[in-house]
């Protein structure tokens, strides 16, 4: 089963969004890497997700977003596509992990992540 492990907040403006959350929740927000602030909103014994803030593309520079873990995106996108989603952004590749963006048959946009098999 596929967990939401995060969320993503995307603006236009994300200076003034992490200034925002900082002040107002008390979230410890990263420094910009790739136009995108990692953000943590409690201690890790607390229940809870963490997430990003980042600076919304064109096609989508406002809103929030959820992200799923998978353990296979290929077969996640083409099930996805079979049940009448769209692909926003095809699987694209990390350090640690793969990310897509798909819109479902209503409309809502949700972000896929498979987190890449470590070789020791």
């Amino acid at each position: 089963m596929a967990r939401v492990i995060g969320f993503e907040l995307n603006s236009p403006e994300p200076e003034k969004a992490a200034e925002f959350y900082s002040k107002v929740f008390n979230w410890e927000i990263s420094e910009p890497k790739w136009d995108y602030r990692s953000v943590s909103t409690g201690e890790i014994t607390q229940y809870g997700i963490d997430g990003g803030i980042a600076k919304g593309p064109s096609d989508y520079p406002h809103g929030t977003r959820i992200q799923v873990e998978v353990d296979c995106m290929d077969e996640v996108l083409v099930t996805a596509k079979n049940n009448g989603a769209m692909i926003l952004r095809e699987k694209m590749e990390f350090n640690e992990f793969y990310l897509s963006y798909l819109i479902d048959p209503t409309g809502i946009c949700i972000g896929l992540i498979e987190k890449k098999k470590r070789m020791y």
